[in-house]
């Protein structure tokens, strides 16, 4: 007896099909999988056996072969036990029904439940592609499912419920379209709360407004993590494109819930700077994506900036380029994309107060340069706004003076990015941060005198070709808040004026 049933696979982000075949012959009683199973999947033959005898069904006694093809691709994890399960009773001649065009993703538990798994999102998706109209998922996975317009989607509790579907018993109904809600900002914390800090407030205005990297540096207290744990309230709401490209990657990682099935609001991921390499990059046996590829088409917030392992750090460098973190194993490479905001906060010194207008700084100037060399040049140069954050004067502290809100700030944010959007339609580009090289010089048109100053702001300060492009790229963005298509003088030297602190705290630290 053959059955041939159909399911999907993933590794990494990327989805794909699997067939699973099964044959009941005569011979000695025995049930082996193959087709490059991992340990998990084999282990679901003893899933499988209890979650039948749960149901009341006996288990064949007879040579039982499961291939899962393609043969030659890596299985992993429980995602096919639903669909063997399905073979099963389908070899047994225990359902009638045809079942081409259906799809079986799920975990069977030794009762018979059907338990959620993760990557759900990425393989409805190639379901769509592949013109499967049904899939068949856990209860607790249906509504994250159900984001995908154009498959029917079919919620499954126990073994039980699927055998009666089929049986024709009991028939499932397919779950309604998961039409996801408008992103709410009520309890984002809100920049009103911030006392003075304008230059600073500004700057992030700028970095939200065109998507651009921002270093903060300043003594304790001064504010810089109150700054950036405010970034969300200001950023602009996902696009319905790129909240499916966020979600899937925390889909694969198993942090969606069945209340909130996809993403709405850009993430704001903030690690820990005990972190390891493989925490913010990503890895494992099956590459699992980290801390980077979690803020994708957000902001990944790096609090005590120089704390971070600088070998960690220095991982950075190419995805923030790139826009990927690509992981190679012996099983396989996997890429995942990380087109993300970098905010760093930072101390200009050990004790913390290295420039203090009114603090004494305890550290040697050794000390000093150690401490800000954990930074290195080439990492410095990736971000686009140098910030220094002075402390907060006591006449700020108590002005009863009422702060600019964050909706506010959003409008302009908001403005800035409808400019950005006309100016890329059908270019794939977002926003100022991701111009490339080929179109930077007809994206970012200047008046001969803002030509000028920008000659002479790289000769003086001896930038670098990346800097000469963040600079051109920051000064995009401040045009467009002022709503003017051609940059001006005025605009280069708002953005030169945020690449100045690598001079004021890194020359002669390295």
């Amino acid at each position: 007896m053959f059955a041939k049933i159909s399911s999907l696979g993933l590794f990494g982000l990327n989805a794909f099909p699997v067939d699973v075949e099964i044959d009941i012959s005569r011979g000695n009683p025995i049930f082996d999988i193959v087709g490059l199973p991992d340990t998990v999947v084999k282990e679901s033959r003893e899933r499988i056996r209890a979650a039948l005898r749960s149901c009341n069904i006996s288990f064949p006694v007879a040579q039982v072969m499961v291939n899962l093809a393609p043969a030659d691709t890596k299985k992993s994890g429980s995602v096919h036990d639903m669909a063997i399960f399905m073979a099963v009773l389908k070899a047994m001649n225990m359902i009638d029904r045809p079942l081409d065009g259906c799809s079986f993703i799920g975990e069977m538990s030794l009762n018979g439940d059907i338990r959620r798994i993760n990557g759900v999102l990425p393989m409805v998706m190639l379901a769509r592609e592949k013109g499967i109209p049904a899939v068949f998922v856990p209860a607790e996975n249906a509504s994250e499912a159900s984001v995908i317009d154009g498959v029917e989607i079919y919620a499954v509790e126990n073994a039980s419920q699927l055998i009666n579907h089929f049986r024709g018993i009991e028939s499932l109904t397919p779950c309604e379209h998961f039409a996801p809600p408008e992103a709410a900002y009520s309890e984002v914390l809100d920049f009103s709360d911030v006392r003075g800090q304008n230059t600073a407030k500004k700057a992030l205005e700028i970095a939200a407004a065109g998507g651009h990297n921002a270093l903060l540096i300043g003594s304790p207290g001064s504010g810089k993590s109150m700054l950036a744990k405010r970034m969300p309230s200001i950023l602009p709401p996902l696009t319905f494109e790129e909240a499916l490209e966020t979600t899937k990657i925390h889909s694969i990682s198993g942090l969606l819930t069945p209340e909130n099935p996809i993403i709405t609001k850009r993430p704001f991921r903030a690690p820990h700077h005990t972190i390891s390499a493989a925490g913010l990059a990503g890895g494992g046996t099956i590459p699992h994506p980290g801390e980077v590829s979690l803020a994708h088409n957000g902001l990944l917030f790096l609090d005590e900036l120089a704390e971070f392992d600088r070998r960690t750090l220095e991982i950075l460098r190419q995805p923030l380029e790139d826009r990927k973190v690509t992981i190679a194993r012996v099983s396989g490479s996997v890429s995942y994309p990380c087109t993300i905001m970098l905010i760093g906060a930072m101390n200009p010194c050990p004790c913390g107060y290295y420039g203090h207008p009114k603090r004494k700084c305890i550290c040697s100037q050794k000390k000093v340069g150690a401490y800000l060399s954990k930074i290195s040049g080439p990492l410095l140069d990736r971000f686009d706004l140098h910030i220094e954050v002075a402390p907060v004067e006591f006449g700020d502290l108590s002005s009863t003076v009422k702060e600019e809100s964050s909706s506010e700030i959003r409008k302009r944010v908001m403005a800035a990015r409808k400019i950005q959007e006309e100016r890329f339609r059908g270019t794939g580009i977002t926003c100022n941060a991701l111009i490339g090289p080929d179109k930077l010089q007809e994206m970012c048109p200047m008046d001969e005198q803002a030509e000028a100053l920008l000659k002479n702001v790289f000769d003086r300060l001896g930038l670098s070709a990346r800097a000469y492009d963040r600079i051109l790229k920051v000064a995009r963005t401040i045009a467009d808040i002022d709503n003017s298509e051609v940059i001006k003088k005025s605009h280069i030297g708002a953005a030169a004026q945020f690449r100045s602190l690598d001079r004021k705290y890194w020359s002669g630290s390295e």
